[in-house]
């Protein structure tokens, strides 16, 4: 009997250690819980800072140019199969040596005239696509007019506007 009893003394013990494990596990557990809401709470918070920096509450509208393309020149769409010439001009370079190189590249894609007038703006940069943004809205009407222009422009006055 004696043995029974210390049996059952011994069961009882162990009963109450593992009680004691199971709730400090379960301790463990609301905590490790808390923490883990914390956490996403706290993600939340940063992806909510992230989307503020990538799309600003005020945005700044986007600066809007008059072109000086008529009106069937801007309706023209360039083909996706054009490849952009090769060429730049700031205005510090030889004009005409610009020019020649333009046609030469538009030569080799066959591009219609109103083609080559949105290309051509495309090679232009610093000054001289400050010039071209300055000329007066709806005015191009053809290459020919444009590369009249230009070289007006750049011919003329050499040193001036470059």
């Amino acid at each position: 009997m004696q043995q029974l009893m210390g049996m059952m003394q011994g069961l009882q013990e162990a009963m109450a250690a593992s009680k004691a494990e199971q709730e400090h596990m379960q301790a463990d557990l609301t905590a490790s819980q808390a923490r883990n809401d914390e956490l996403h709470r706290a993600n939340e918070e940063l992806r909510r800072g992230w989307r503020d920096v990538d799309e600003p509450e005020t945005a700044t509208p986007p600066r809007e140019f008059s072109t000086p393309f008529s009106q069937a020149i801007l309706e023209t769409e360039i083909p996706n199969t054009f490849t952009g010439p090769k060429v730049t001009f700031t205005g510090m370079e030889d004009p005409e040596a610009h020019l020649t190189a333009f046609h030469t590249q538009m030569m080799l894609v066959s591009g219609s005239d109103a083609v080559r007038c949105k290309l051509f703006i495309s090679t232009l940069t610093g000054m001289a696509m400050d010039w071209s943004i300055s000329l007066r809205e709806g005015h191009i009407t053809s290459f020919a007019q444009l590369s009249r222009l230009f070289r007006e422009q750049y011919l003329a006055d050499p040193i001036g506007h470059r």
